[in-house]
């Protein structure tokens, strides 16, 4: 077998690209709900307000996670929906929500997989300085602690952080994403240490009251540079390049965020090239950041580059794509599957763990055809090319050990916003009715074959 048969095989979604009821039940406001009312930065001028409903539909999209085959939902919780102001007061009512989807989850047969933080930050806590706030791991633990005592009895797996390169490096570097800022280097390295630190704060709370043996990861972005071939020169040019940093973009890179918690420090090159701009670091830190992991999750979706014999392509994240022809999604990105493969090898000889796919997918132009389906064979085909080079991997000794698919249904895709179609699941915005692509069915089938009729 190619695939472990206990293979995780799932789909994932994020808080506010699907719940809505942005203003319900006593939930508090997130940089993202404040920030699209009226941001000209969000295409049309559009919010996650509504977005799929997820908040009033999560049955019916529960009963179509199972009609299309789905072992685990990967979801975030909306941090103000628990804690309307970050800190104190507990909202019931969120809770409630959240409990009964874990629930129908389970009595449907899915193992639900909860992502702690996937961007949406309370905006009370923003208005306090946000990550830069030396008091805002603090803060996350107590956030932490309160999901912990509720869902941890039926919740085994979990995450910490959602890409904290985009959260921190397109949401205060570039200014491109929510709160849209532009911020120094010191305070990117500040805000980057607290994030870090938050991330330690909260593995040590699941160690010690989660009531049940939990698995915890962490779910940062893991593009890697490709090598063109399989020469050996090559190849340890693109391991180089994938875990290199430069100081005006070393939020975006994947060494600043992996190092100090699965090696336990900074990479050194970046003492180097941020100097005094380095984070202050007290004695402890970087032991409370590198708690031990029990699996490397990481989202890959392109390569960050290709390493020819005499050149190199850089894909940066925003794409700057400018290869004549060459083939890419409805975001933009270029399509290389062979990323899977290197991205999950560079890795795993890295860091060493286990490594769940916890986000891969893509968005296509997708519609309600004549025969009232959606017929999307460039995303099946997408998915074949893709797991295809996950097998590979695993084949070669590299442990996968999952895969979640971003995402379960069209969403609010953040800056974009509804143009771009990830789902294996369409969502009619005016109507909010729900049609299972093909790739849904599709997917089914590679789910009940472990992945051997790729």
């Amino acid at each position: 077998m190619s695939l472990k048969k206990d293979f995780m095989w799932g789909v994932a979604s994020a808080s506010y690209q699907v719940e809505g009821a942005y203003n319900e039940d006593g939930k508090g406001l997130n940089i993202w709900d404040y920030y699209c009312q009226e941001n000209q930065a969000i295409a049309h001028y559009e919010n996650g307000n509504v977005a799929c409903d997820h908040y009033h539909r999560f049955k019916e999209d529960v009963a179509n996670m199972k009609k299309i085959g789905a072992k685990y939902y990967r979801f975030s919780i909306s941090w103000a929906r628990i804690l309307p102001n970050g800190i104190g007061e507990v909202n019931q009512k969120g809770i409630d929500f959240y409990n009964s989807l874990i629930d129908e989850l389970i009595a449907n047969d899915i193992e639900p997989l909860i992502t702690i933080f996937h961007w949406d930050y309370p905006m009370e806590l923003y208005k306090l300085g946000g990550w830069l706030n030396p008091n805002s791991s603090d803060w996350f633990a107590e956030y932490t602690k309160v999901l912990v005592d509720n869902f941890s009895d039926r919740v085994k797996y979990w995450i910490t952080l959602n890409e904290p390169q985009v959260f921190i490096g397109l949401g205060h570097a570039t200014g491109s994403f929510a709160p849209f800022r532009k911020c120094s280097a010191k305070e990117l390295a500040e805000m980057s240490h607290n994030v870090l630190l938050s991330h330690g704060k909260a593995v040590k709370i699941l160690r010690q009251y989660a009531k049940q043996n939990v698995k915890i990861g962490l779910a940062p972005i893991g593009p890697s540079y490709n090598p063109a071939s399989d020469d050996q020169k090559l190849i340890e040019i693109a391991r180089e390049k994938t875990f290199d940093l430069d100081k005006d973009r070393f939020t975006l890179s994947l060494s600043w965020w992996s190092d100090p918690v699965f090696l336990g420090d900074y990479p050194k090159k970046a003492y180097e090239v941020l100097g005094n701009d380095m984070p202050t670091i007290h004695d402890g830190d970087m032991e409370l950041i590198s708690q031990p992991l029990d699996f490397y999750g990481v989202n890959i979706y392109q390569a960050e580059g290709i390493v020819y014999q005499d050149s190199i392509q850089e894909y940066h994240m925003p794409c700057d794509i400018y290869t004549t022809g060459q083939p890419l999604t409805q975001m933009g990105w270029p399509i290389n599957d062979d990323c899977l493969y290197w991205s999950c090898k560079f890795l795993y000889d890295r860091y060493k763990l286990p490594i769940l796919i916890t986000e891969n997918g893509t968005a296509c132009h997708d519609r309600i055809f004549l025969d009232g389906k959606v017929h999307d064979p460039n995303r099946i085909d997408f998915l074949t090319r893709y797991l295809r080079s996950l097998k590979k991997a695993s084949e070669s000794g590299i442990d996968i050990i999952g895969y979640m698919y971003w995402s379960v249904m069209d969403n609010f895709e953040w800056a974009d916003g509804y143009d771009k179609r990830f789902g294996l699941i369409y969502v009619d915005y005016q109507t909010q009715e729900r049609t299972i692509k093909d790739s849904g069915y599709w997917y089914k089938s590679v789910i009940e074959s472990n992945g051997e009729n790729l």
